[in-house]
């Protein structure tokens, strides 16, 4: 059973989402501002699987609220929900560690669907015991991935801090190194579902994803001019 951290100070669409919820069996904490969520999940950051955040939020901005969970928990999944429309707000969510973004009016029927493809991808099973062998699910000359660890080694180096998104992102393009993907090509392979030719949502995650790498070695997601992205370090 899922459980979700609702961030919304609309009564109207916080009950309503919490009655669609009920009937997926969902269990739904609701936090009215911005202070009592960052209070909410800090109290108890590991009993949520998905954080669903409205932008516009009394006593502290949707925006700021979301780097502060981000700062608490690289994994969990976050669904930004807001009135705003513009490819700014968009991106800036996305950039501060937002996994998607829904502009309201939305359908509860296609959030809870998002929900359903986000929880997929991104949940670690709690009660999964660890390995103890080192197995990984892609090497390549520098990289090495582990998909249950959710784990990236450049030359031995762990990449730190992936939100789920980047690491999908990462392991999809790393598993046909030189492969050229278009943004169409990563959001029907990485999101799981239509999102309206939101290309921008690939380069905002891209850009993120590139800069955790520069991190720990050389640039290895290259750009393909007018096409999309690939994945390549056999020559750095």
């Amino acid at each position: 059973m899922l459980k979700i951290l609702m961030v919304e100070d609309d009564n109207s669409v916080a009950e309503m989402m919490k009655m669609f919820f009920s009937k997926e069996q969902w269990e739904v904490d609701i936090a009215k501002d911005g202070v009592e969520a960052v209070e909410m999940f800090k109290a108890h950051p590991d009993s949520y699987d998905i954080v669903t955040l409205d932008l516009n939020l009394p006593k502290k901005d949707g925006m700021e609220v979301a780097k502060e969970i981000r700062a608490i928990s690289l994994s969990i999944p976050i669904i930004m929900l807001t009135a705003r429309d513009s490819e700014t707000d968009q991106i800036l969510g996305l950039g501060i560690g937002a996994d998607e973004y829904v502009t309201k009016p939305f359908s509860p029927l296609a959030l809870i669907a998002r929900i359903k493809a986000l929880y997929r991808r991104s949940h670690i099973e709690k009660d999964m015991h660890a390995s103890n062998g080192l197995k990984y699910d892609v090497i390549t000359k520098h990289l090495k991935i582990s998909k249950d660890r959710r784990e990236v080694r450049f030359d031995d180096n762990i990449v730190e801090g992936l939100t789920p998104k980047e690491f999908d992102l990462l392991y999809t393009m790393a598993q046909k190194p030189k492969q050229v993907f278009s943004r169409d090509k990563l959001l029907e392979l990485v999101w799981g579902y239509e999102f309206f030719g939101e290309e921008r949502t690939v380069d905002a995650h891209i850009k993120k994803l590139r800069q955790k790498l520069e991190k720990a070695g050389p640039q290895v997601v290259q750009t393909v001019w007018g096409v999309g992205y690939k994945f390549d370090d056999s020559e750095v």
